[in-house]
């Protein structure tokens, strides 16, 4: 690097920061133009503990009625007494704002008789009042069998089991996989690298630890298409923000695969017009959710104005030093009355029994 003025010559990449220049439009939007319902968010302890994701539910409450979320769904229920703290602490007391997805121990299947007690335990969630099942990224990446076997998505024990959340009328929002750039070589060519140098342990490029990504995807899209009885919601625009020619064909295939696009606005909103086309043609099946725990209240504008406003080349993250998922800015969708309509509420509302 050439030695400029106020510039040491040996400016890290780490340590460069710049600040646009642009003068881009900016349009604030405080309230969804809509009620709308996150369908996607952690509000348990599992992933923060041992206290809760959201500290104080009245104060929750109150950023909700302010930017006009009607219902966040809580995918942080667990089983047994985890659910039953979760049901007590937002469902029960909050029946119209909250619905609790359980999660179920799919380790389990480490035992001879894994599957049964699998059944065992999601009948259970069932009956102590869970709306739903969520699957995380740990099947198909951690969970072993009694052979040491990682058990993947289209295992036919876990067929077997989501087919019983069908049965059961348990929606499932399930999360295989992780970003395309989680499995690739951790080099100059890797444009998540930031994320990857802070969480190492997010980096799956380890071919003889972990299966491919394609791998992981097309297991998936077996199981959706094998439980045509079981509704789906598939995590993240369905765990394949990078080709939404993918997420169309498995839309296409599988009526019942719905997409949520929570944590990816960073990939939706730097391909703007690709991502209307998808919203266009499968609007009834898109569902909004955010991913950002603890809420607050500047994740929900910065979606707003993501769906609502045509605005262009704006912080995704707003306040971080380093864009956390790629360094780039986005554009917004601009998506009309009657796409929000249904992407902030009509769509959830659906899926969640709630219409």
């Amino acid at each position: 690097m050439t030695d400029l003025p106020g510039t040491p010559a040996d400016l890290r990449l780490a340590d460069w920061h710049p600040r646009s220049t642009l003068v881009a439009r900016r349009t604030d939007v405080p309230r969804s133009a809509v009620p709308c319902i996150d369908a996607h968010n952690h509000l348990g302890r599992w992933l923060t503990g041992p206290g809760w994701t959201a500290p104080d539910v009245g104060a929750l409450l109150d950023l909700m009625d302010a930017h006009g979320v009607e219902t966040i769904v809580n995918l942080d229920g667990m089983h047994g007494a985890e659910l039953e703290a979760n049901l007590d602490r937002y469902d029960r007391p909050h029946p119209s704002r909250f619905r609790t997805f359980c999660q179920l121990d799919w380790d389990l299947l480490a035992a001879d008789d894994g599957e049964r007690m699998l059944a065992d335990q999601l009948r259970d969630c069932a009956a102590r009042g869970a709306k739903g099942v969520k699957v995380w990224k740990t099947v198909g990446l951690k969970v072993r069998d009694a052979s040491g076997a990682l058990v993947l998505p289209d295992d036919p024990r876990v067929v077997r089991t989501l087919a019983l959340a069908g049965e059961l009328g348990l929606p499932v929002l399930i999360h295989v996989a992780d970003p395309v750039a989680f499995f690739q070589p951790l080099d100059a060519h890797n444009e998540r690298v930031d994320e990857l140098l802070a969480f190492p342990d997010w980096s799956f490029a380890d071919s003889t630890r972990f299966p491919t990504f394609d791998r992981l995807l097309t297991a998936l899209e077996t199981l959706v298409l094998a439980t045509p009885g079981t509704t789906y919601i598939g995590a993240h625009v369905g765990c394949v923000a990078e080709d939404l020619d993918r997420v169309e064909r498995l839309l296409a295939a599988a009526p019942n695969w719905n997409v949520d696009i929570a944590g990816r606005m960073a990939e939706l909103g730097r391909q703007p017009r690709r991502t209307r086309e998808l919203i266009e043609r499968f609007g009834d099946r898109v569902l909004f959710g955010t991913d950002a725990f603890p809420l607050s209240g500047e994740a929900l504008t910065t979606h707003f104005r993501f769906l609502e406003t045509d605005d262009e080349a704006f912080e995704y993250a707003p306040g971080e030093p380093v864009p956390p998922q790629g360094r780039w800015t986005v554009s917004g969708l601009h998506l009309s009355p009657e796409q929000l309509e249904a992407l902030y509420a009509g769509n959830a509302r659906r899926v969640l029994g709630l219409a």
